[in-house]
């Protein structure tokens, strides 16, 4: 069965065939006198309008099924079973409006996909700067000290082990950098294998603050429980990844905390879940910064930041690892001068 507006141009197109041709055998009769009765005319015209309808509708037929095949099946690429398409082409339905349909639709989801491809190529710009910004800093120091060290400075007892200890240390963050996009980047492809298991996380926190302390004590800071915490509080995760979270937000606190301030750690029962605080009562984040805290080498403040040695890569390694678990991170902050920011995680109960 044709479609609607395929019947309509067919009718419309015999009409007018069969009426011109009509019109020019009475301009004939009227010339010559033929002689042609009204009884043979209204035959002549049955006769031509049944002739044209049917040629029209084979070349309308066959013209609308070639082109409008080559556009569908180029868009759905050349997926489309022949039988299929025939009877989209064939049936009830609206050719056309069909066809007009499935075009848009394509154009829309290219336009997507395009840009999702600018996206894309925006970031592996930003992602490869930010890299060989980070390791070119490093290694632009540990050759300045070595030709310093070649010029003559080798010999001399006040240069020599003092460029030596810079150069080690611009090694050492090179290392850490390295080591924390392989981190990332096994985190983001799914290849770490969490191994669960019941931990105590008071525990495991006040652990990690045991190994933080010396650095906080170097600016006068704090780190203090909210509460005693004398009963243990067991839940299900990876004690080496999650040692790794609260190692990230204490150092992340350590350096952008205020000297002489505090970092307090709490924990919360939320149902099912047990929540993990990290807060500090340092200068807080500006509101505008907070939607791309977690992305990776973003930084509040990158003079200060790099000055302190970090990566830029700490929040978004903890951002995985709390995914990785099922789980979120949030953060709240407010500017001002002692007003702190709140980093807090949930992880489930065991």
């Amino acid at each position: 069965m044709q479609s609607p507006n395929k019947r309509n141009l067919v009718f419309k197109s015999s009409i007018g065939l069969a009426s011109l041709s009509t019109l020019f055998i009475l301009g004939l009769d009227y010339l010559f006198g033929t002689g042609v009765n009204p009884a043979k005319l209204a035959i002549v015209f049955i006769g031509l309008f049944s002739g044209s309808y049917f040629l029209f509708g084979m070349v309308v037929n066959e013209f609308i099924y070639q082109k409008i095949k080559l556009i569908y099946k180029t868009i759905h690429n050349l997926k489309t079973p022949k039988h299929e398409l025939k009877t989209m082409l064939r049936g009830d339905q609206d050719v056309l409006e069909t066809v007009n349909n499935e075009v848009v639709s394509w154009a829309e989801n290219k336009q997507q996909e395009i840009q999702l491809l600018k996206d894309q190529e925006a970031y592996r710009r930003d992602f490869l700067g930010n890299v060989s910004h980070e390791l070119k800093t490093p290694i632009f120091n540990i050759q300045g000290y070595v030709h310093t060290l070649l010029d003559g400075g080798l010999e001399d007892e006040a240069i020599n082990r003092k460029f030596l200890i810079r150069a080690d240390k611009s090694v050492e963050r090179m290392i850490s950098v390295v080591e924390d996009l392989e981190e990332i980047s096994r985190l983001e492809a799914g290849r770490v294998e969490l191994k669960l298991e019941e931990i105590n996380i008071v525990d495991l926190a006040r652990e990690v603050v045991e190994m933080q302390e010396l650095k906080a004590a170097e600016r006068n800071i704090k780190i203090k429980f909210g509460a005693n915490y004398e009963r243990p509080i067991n839940v299900m995760a990876d004690s080496s990844q999650i040692k790794q979270v609260y190692t990230n937000l204490l150092d992340n606190a350590i350096k952008y905390g205020s000297d002489k301030g505090n970092i307090t750690l709490r924990f919360y029962d939320m149902d099912q879940n047990t929540l993990c605080e990290v807060a500090d009562n340092g200068p807080g984040i500006e509101e505008h910064h907070i939607p791309r805290l977690f992305e990776r080498f973003y930084r509040v403040d990158k003079a200060r930041d790099r000055h302190a040695g970090g990566t830029g890569l700490g929040l978004a390694i903890v951002k995985h690892i709390m995914e990785a678990h099922g789980q979120t991170i949030n953060l709240r902050s407010n500017t001002g001068e002692n007003s702190g920011t709140t980093f807090s995680f949930t992880l489930k109960k065991a």
